[in-house]
């Protein structure tokens, strides 16, 4: 039976979204850049540090990378995503009402992006075999069908958002984070004072990018997505948490186990 509070989320504004019950599983999955993946059995205590010696990351591998996806949070994000694609039909309808063409394509460009982006549920944690061996890292407990993948190396710095269209760049050590927006041209309807800069890891932050509050030494790294903000800067909008929990959803997206 799907939970109530399951049901009436997916049935919100009936948004097409097919919202499934994980089926039943009996194991910890590790797959990507290990040398032995697959199941790991279950058990009340098992912890990251526990599947991640069985299944022996690579150790030339891209750790930092490492993604949980820790099944008790897959409700939550299921949440967080009908919420984001919520508040982007929203701003979609507002700008067709103000003949803001631009904006509402945006807006549906931005829809589809999201919907075509599963539910993770990825918990932020070190998956870095020697920071939990020495103490470092804090050494979680699994949940029953919990996931982690060590993704493939990757060269490259993905730019999402109010762009003229989605980008690929390759990495640059020691680029602010803001200047990779010279390579890829913002639309008339971005945010013109700050980026959303999203890690490999799982975390993400605000970062001011104009010229009157400009942060410096924010760097993106290998495998960081930056997102270009919509403009929102309507006092009476309906959506004044679009941008952050957008940004929020794409921080649970794994990178690919292998590389392009």
């Amino acid at each position: 039976m799907i939970h109530l509070k399951k049901l009436s989320a997916c049935l919100l504004l009936n948004l097409s979204i097919l919202c499934l019950s994980s089926p039943s599983q009996a194991a910890i999955t590790v797959s990507g850049d290990v040398a032995k993946p697959g199941p790991v059995a279950f058990a009340p205590s098992i912890r990251l540090q526990d599947a991640i010696n069985q299944a022996q990351p690579n150790p030339e591998g891209y750790w930092l990378a490492g993604a949980w996806l820790h099944t008790p949070l897959l409700e939550q994000q299921t949440r967080l995503k009908i919420g984001v694609l919520f508040d982007l039909k929203m701003l979609q309808r507002g700008a067709l009402l103000n003949n803001n063409e631009a904006l509402a394509s945006l807006a549906g460009r931005l829809q589809g992006l999201v919907s075509q982006l599963p539910v993770t549920g990825r918990k932020v944690a070190v998956l870095d075999p020697i920071a939990l061996e020495v103490g470092f890292a804090r050494n979680y407990l699994l949940a029953d069908g919990d996931q982690l993948v060590y993704p493939a190396r990757t060269d490259s710095v993905k730019i999402l958002g109010a762009v003229e269209r989605p980008c690929t760049l390759l990495f640059q050590p020691q680029q602010e984070a803001r200047d990779y927006l010279d390579s890829c041209p913002r639309l008339p309807q971005a945010e013109a004072d700050f980026l959303w800069l999203i890690n490999p890891d799982g975390r993400y932050q605000r970062v001011a990018i104009a010229a009157w509050n400009r942060q410096d030494g924010v760097y993106a790294v290998a495998g960081s997505t930056i997102l270009v903000p919509v403009r929102n800067d309507n006092a009476d909008s309906p959506t004044p948490d679009l941008n952050e929990q957008l940004a929020q959803f794409l921080a649970t997206q794994p990178l690919a186990e292998v590389a392009p």
